[in-house]
Protein backbone atom coordinates (compact mmCIF):
# COMPACT_ATOMS: atom_id res chain seq x y z
CA UNK A 1 0.00 0.00 0.00
CA UNK A 2 1.35 3.41 -1.01
CA UNK A 3 2.36 5.69 1.85
CA UNK A 4 0.34 8.82 2.43
CA UNK A 5 2.12 12.07 1.56
CA UNK A 6 2.14 14.56 4.44
CA UNK A 7 4.30 17.36 3.01
CA UNK A 8 5.01 18.18 -0.62
CA UNK A 9 7.34 20.92 -1.92
CA UNK A 10 7.20 21.46 -5.67
CA UNK A 11 9.92 23.69 -7.16
CA UNK A 12 9.83 26.02 -4.14
CA UNK A 13 12.13 29.03 -4.23
CA UNK A 14 12.37 31.68 -1.50
CA UNK A 15 14.54 34.79 -1.53
CA UNK A 16 15.33 37.32 1.17
CA UNK A 17 16.76 40.24 -0.76
CA UNK A 18 19.67 38.85 -2.76
CA UNK A 19 19.92 35.72 -0.62
CA UNK A 20 18.35 32.56 -2.00
CA UNK A 21 17.10 30.75 1.12
CA UNK A 22 15.40 27.90 -0.77
CA UNK A 23 16.57 27.02 -4.26
CA UNK A 24 14.00 25.14 -6.35
CA UNK A 25 13.15 22.60 -3.65
CA UNK A 26 11.36 19.38 -4.63
CA UNK A 27 10.55 17.26 -1.62
CA UNK A 28 8.04 14.65 -0.49
CA UNK A 29 7.66 13.48 3.12
CA UNK A 30 5.42 10.53 3.85
CA UNK A 31 3.30 9.70 6.86
CA UNK A 32 5.17 7.93 9.64
CA UNK A 33 8.61 9.27 8.67
CA UNK A 34 11.06 10.51 11.29
CA UNK A 35 13.16 12.93 9.26
CA UNK A 36 16.47 14.44 10.33
CA UNK A 37 17.01 17.83 8.69
CA UNK A 38 20.74 18.49 8.66
CA UNK A 39 22.86 21.44 7.56
CA UNK A 40 24.91 24.41 8.66
CA UNK A 41 23.35 27.53 10.14
CA UNK A 42 21.85 29.63 7.36
CA UNK A 43 21.49 26.75 4.90
CA UNK A 44 17.66 27.01 4.82
CA UNK A 45 16.47 24.49 7.42
CA UNK A 46 14.28 26.89 9.42
CA UNK A 47 12.97 28.50 6.23
CA UNK A 48 11.94 25.09 4.93
CA UNK A 49 10.09 24.22 8.15
CA UNK A 50 8.30 27.58 8.24
CA UNK A 51 7.05 27.08 4.70
CA UNK A 52 5.47 23.79 5.78
CA UNK A 53 3.12 25.61 8.17
CA UNK A 54 2.53 28.72 6.09
CA UNK A 55 4.63 31.12 8.18
CA UNK A 56 6.62 31.84 5.01
CA UNK A 57 5.18 31.78 1.49
CA UNK A 58 7.26 30.76 -1.53
CA UNK A 59 8.26 33.26 -4.18
CA UNK A 60 7.64 30.49 -6.69
CA UNK A 61 6.47 26.90 -6.50
CA UNK A 62 3.97 25.33 -4.11
CA UNK A 63 4.03 23.78 -0.66
CA UNK A 64 1.25 21.46 0.48
CA UNK A 65 0.86 20.16 4.03
CA UNK A 66 -1.73 17.57 5.07
CA UNK A 67 -3.04 17.75 1.50
CA UNK A 68 -3.67 21.52 1.55
CA UNK A 69 -1.68 24.52 0.31
CA UNK A 70 0.27 25.58 3.40
CA UNK A 71 -0.90 29.19 3.10
CA UNK A 72 -4.51 27.99 3.40
CA UNK A 73 -4.14 25.78 6.47
CA UNK A 74 -7.13 26.21 8.78
CA UNK A 75 -7.69 25.51 12.44
CA UNK A 76 -8.72 21.94 11.59
CA UNK A 77 -5.26 21.26 10.16
CA UNK A 78 -3.26 23.34 12.63
CA UNK A 79 -4.53 21.29 15.59
CA UNK A 80 -2.84 18.31 13.92
CA UNK A 81 0.53 20.10 13.87
CA UNK A 82 3.05 20.71 16.66
CA UNK A 83 5.87 23.21 16.16
CA UNK A 84 8.89 24.02 18.31
CA UNK A 85 10.97 27.00 17.29
CA UNK A 86 14.57 27.11 18.44
CA UNK A 87 13.97 30.36 20.32
CA UNK A 88 10.94 29.04 22.22
CA UNK A 89 8.55 31.96 21.53
CA UNK A 90 6.21 32.14 24.55
CA UNK A 91 4.02 34.54 26.53
CA UNK A 92 6.40 35.92 29.13
CA UNK A 93 3.80 37.47 31.43
CA UNK A 94 2.10 34.14 32.22
CA UNK A 95 3.18 31.55 34.75
CA UNK A 96 4.12 28.12 33.43
CA UNK A 97 0.80 26.68 34.68
CA UNK A 98 -1.21 29.50 33.11
CA UNK A 99 0.57 29.02 29.79
CA UNK A 100 -0.12 25.29 29.79
CA UNK A 101 -3.80 25.87 30.65
CA UNK A 102 -4.06 28.56 27.98
CA UNK A 103 -2.67 26.38 25.19
CA UNK A 104 -4.33 23.13 26.27
CA UNK A 105 -7.78 24.78 26.11
CA UNK A 106 -7.52 24.83 22.32
CA UNK A 107 -7.22 21.04 22.03
CA UNK A 108 -9.89 18.43 22.69
CA UNK A 109 -7.31 15.63 22.82
CA UNK A 110 -4.78 17.20 25.21
CA UNK A 111 -2.89 14.41 26.98
CA UNK A 112 -2.94 15.40 30.65
CA UNK A 113 -0.94 12.35 31.69
CA UNK A 114 1.83 13.22 29.24
CA UNK A 115 1.78 16.79 30.53
CA UNK A 116 2.15 15.73 34.16
CA UNK A 117 4.92 13.25 33.37
CA UNK A 118 6.79 15.90 31.39
CA UNK A 119 6.49 18.48 34.19
CA UNK A 120 7.79 15.95 36.69
CA UNK A 121 10.57 14.54 34.53
CA UNK A 122 11.94 17.97 33.58
CA UNK A 123 11.23 19.56 36.97
CA UNK A 124 9.24 22.47 35.56
CA UNK A 125 8.13 24.97 38.20
CA UNK A 126 4.43 25.59 37.47
CA UNK A 127 4.45 28.79 39.52
CA UNK A 128 7.44 30.34 37.75
CA UNK A 129 6.92 33.33 35.47
CA UNK A 130 7.70 32.33 31.88
CA UNK A 131 9.73 35.50 31.33
CA UNK A 132 12.00 34.55 34.21
CA UNK A 133 12.78 31.05 32.94
CA UNK A 134 16.26 30.09 31.78
CA UNK A 135 16.66 29.39 28.03
CA UNK A 136 16.67 25.66 28.74
CA UNK A 137 13.46 25.77 30.80
CA UNK A 138 11.77 27.93 28.15
CA UNK A 139 12.69 25.34 25.55
CA UNK A 140 11.32 22.55 27.72
CA UNK A 141 8.01 24.39 28.10
CA UNK A 142 7.85 25.00 24.35
CA UNK A 143 8.37 21.28 23.74
CA UNK A 144 5.63 20.37 26.22
CA UNK A 145 3.18 22.74 24.51
CA UNK A 146 4.00 21.23 21.10
CA UNK A 147 3.67 17.56 21.94
CA UNK A 148 0.90 17.14 24.52
CA UNK A 149 -1.92 17.43 22.00
CA UNK A 150 -0.28 14.44 20.24
CA UNK A 151 0.02 16.06 16.81
CA UNK A 152 -0.03 14.09 13.60
CA UNK A 153 2.85 16.23 12.29
CA UNK A 154 5.57 17.42 14.68
CA UNK A 155 8.10 20.02 13.46
CA UNK A 156 11.11 20.50 15.73
CA UNK A 157 13.51 23.30 14.80
CA UNK A 158 16.64 22.87 16.95
CA UNK A 159 14.48 21.71 19.88
CA UNK A 160 17.40 20.75 22.11
CA UNK A 161 19.68 23.69 21.33
CA UNK A 162 19.19 25.33 24.76
CA UNK A 163 19.05 22.10 26.78
CA UNK A 164 21.87 20.86 28.97
CA UNK A 165 23.22 17.36 28.19
CA UNK A 166 21.02 15.59 30.77
CA UNK A 167 17.83 17.37 29.68
CA UNK A 168 18.75 16.74 26.04
CA UNK A 169 19.14 13.03 26.70
CA UNK A 170 15.77 12.94 28.49
CA UNK A 171 14.13 14.77 25.60
CA UNK A 172 15.34 12.29 23.02
CA UNK A 173 14.25 9.40 25.24
CA UNK A 174 10.83 11.05 25.34
CA UNK A 175 10.89 11.42 21.57
CA UNK A 176 11.56 7.70 21.22
CA UNK A 177 8.36 7.05 23.17
CA UNK A 178 6.38 9.54 21.07
CA UNK A 179 7.37 8.02 17.74
CA UNK A 180 5.96 4.63 18.63
CA UNK A 181 2.73 5.81 17.00
CA UNK A 182 3.16 4.63 13.41
CA UNK A 183 1.19 7.38 11.67
CA UNK A 184 3.02 10.25 13.41
CA UNK A 185 5.42 12.23 11.22
CA UNK A 186 8.33 14.15 12.75
CA UNK A 187 10.83 16.52 11.17
CA UNK A 188 13.67 17.39 13.49
CA UNK A 189 16.36 19.92 12.69
CA UNK A 190 19.48 19.82 14.82
CA UNK A 191 23.19 20.59 14.64
CA UNK A 192 23.83 17.90 17.29
CA UNK A 193 23.86 14.98 14.88
CA UNK A 194 24.79 12.38 17.49
CA UNK A 195 21.41 13.03 19.11
CA UNK A 196 19.11 12.82 16.12
CA UNK A 197 20.70 9.71 14.61
CA UNK A 198 19.20 7.79 17.56
CA UNK A 199 15.64 8.45 16.41
CA UNK A 200 15.49 9.24 12.67
CA UNK A 201 14.78 6.92 9.77
CA UNK A 202 15.29 9.44 6.95
CA UNK A 203 17.91 12.13 6.31
CA UNK A 204 17.67 15.44 4.43
CA UNK A 205 20.95 17.33 4.07
CA UNK A 206 20.76 20.97 3.03
CA UNK A 207 23.46 23.27 1.75
CA UNK A 208 22.99 26.84 0.53
CA UNK A 209 19.25 26.46 0.10
CA UNK A 210 19.43 23.17 -1.77
CA UNK A 211 18.70 19.60 -0.71
CA UNK A 212 21.83 17.64 -1.54
CA UNK A 213 20.79 14.37 0.08
CA UNK A 214 17.34 12.85 0.51
CA UNK A 215 17.55 9.22 1.56
CA UNK A 216 16.59 6.63 4.16
CA UNK A 217 19.05 6.79 7.04
CA UNK A 218 19.99 3.11 6.74
CA UNK A 219 20.84 3.56 3.06
CA UNK A 220 22.99 6.60 3.84
CA UNK A 221 24.89 4.65 6.52
CA UNK A 222 25.48 1.80 4.07
CA UNK A 223 26.83 4.21 1.44
CA UNK A 224 30.06 4.79 3.37
CA UNK A 225 32.45 2.71 5.42
CA UNK A 226 35.73 3.19 7.27
CA UNK A 227 38.45 0.65 6.47
CA UNK A 228 41.35 0.24 8.88
CA UNK A 229 44.32 -1.60 7.45
CA UNK A 230 47.21 -2.75 9.66
CA UNK A 231 50.50 -4.40 8.80
CA UNK A 232 51.03 -2.24 5.73
CA UNK A 233 54.22 -2.70 3.75
CA UNK A 234 54.73 -0.49 0.72
CA UNK A 235 51.74 1.10 -1.01
CA UNK A 236 48.15 0.95 0.21
CA UNK A 237 46.05 -1.50 -1.85
CA UNK A 238 43.94 0.09 -4.58
CA UNK A 239 40.22 0.26 -3.76
CA UNK A 240 37.40 1.76 -5.77
CA UNK A 241 35.63 4.96 -4.65
CA UNK A 242 38.12 6.16 -2.04
CA UNK A 243 36.79 9.39 -0.55
CA UNK A 244 39.57 9.97 1.98
CA UNK A 245 42.65 8.20 3.26
CA UNK A 246 45.32 8.64 5.91
CA UNK A 247 48.51 6.70 6.53
CA UNK A 248 50.48 6.42 9.77
CA UNK A 249 53.38 4.01 9.48
CA UNK A 250 51.99 0.52 9.00
CA UNK A 251 48.40 1.62 9.58
CA UNK A 252 46.06 3.12 7.02
CA UNK A 253 42.53 4.52 7.36
CA UNK A 254 40.39 4.75 4.23
CA UNK A 255 36.86 6.04 3.74
CA UNK A 256 35.07 4.28 0.87
CA UNK A 257 31.81 5.15 -0.85
CA UNK A 258 29.47 2.45 -2.18
CA UNK A 259 32.02 -0.27 -1.50
CA UNK A 260 31.32 -3.99 -1.47
CA UNK A 261 32.61 -5.01 1.94
CA UNK A 262 33.33 -8.59 0.95
CA UNK A 263 35.46 -7.38 -1.95
CA UNK A 264 37.31 -5.01 0.39
CA UNK A 265 38.07 -7.84 2.82
CA UNK A 266 39.25 -10.11 0.03
CA UNK A 267 41.51 -7.42 -1.43
CA UNK A 268 43.10 -6.73 1.95
CA UNK A 269 43.62 -10.44 2.58
CA UNK A 270 45.23 -10.88 -0.83
CA UNK A 271 47.86 -8.32 0.15
CA UNK A 272 48.29 -9.96 3.57
CA UNK A 273 46.87 -7.02 5.57
CA UNK A 274 44.51 -7.14 8.53
CA UNK A 275 41.29 -5.29 7.73
CA UNK A 276 38.60 -3.84 10.01
CA UNK A 277 35.48 -2.31 8.43
CA UNK A 278 33.17 -0.05 10.42
CA UNK A 279 30.20 2.25 9.84
CA UNK A 280 30.57 6.02 10.01
CA UNK A 281 28.46 8.27 12.24
CA UNK A 282 25.97 10.68 10.72
CA UNK A 283 28.27 13.57 11.66
CA UNK A 284 31.22 11.98 9.84
CA UNK A 285 29.09 11.33 6.75
CA UNK A 286 27.74 14.87 6.77
CA UNK A 287 31.26 16.33 6.87
CA UNK A 288 32.35 14.07 4.02
CA UNK A 289 29.41 15.08 1.83
CA UNK A 290 29.87 18.81 2.47
CA UNK A 291 33.66 18.91 2.30
CA UNK A 292 33.92 16.75 -0.83
CA UNK A 293 30.78 17.92 -2.66
CA UNK A 294 29.57 14.33 -2.81
CA UNK A 295 26.35 13.23 -4.43
CA UNK A 296 24.86 10.25 -2.57
CA UNK A 297 21.47 9.80 -4.21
Amino acid sequence: MAQKEIIRFSQVTKRFGRTIALDNIDLSINEGSIVGLVGANGCGKSTLIRHAIGLYLPDSGTCRTLGIDAEHLTGDEMVQIGYVHQDGELLDWMTVKQHINYVSAYYDNWNKEMQNNFVKQFDLDLKARVGKLSPGKRQQLAILLAICHEPKLLLLDEPAAALDPIARSRFFDLLLDIIQTQDRTIIISSHILSDIEKVIDHVLIMDEGRIINDSPFDELLESFCRVKLTGLEGNVPIFDNVVDQQRRGKEGILILKNADRTTVQNTASRYGYHCEISTLSLEDIYKLIINNNLVVN
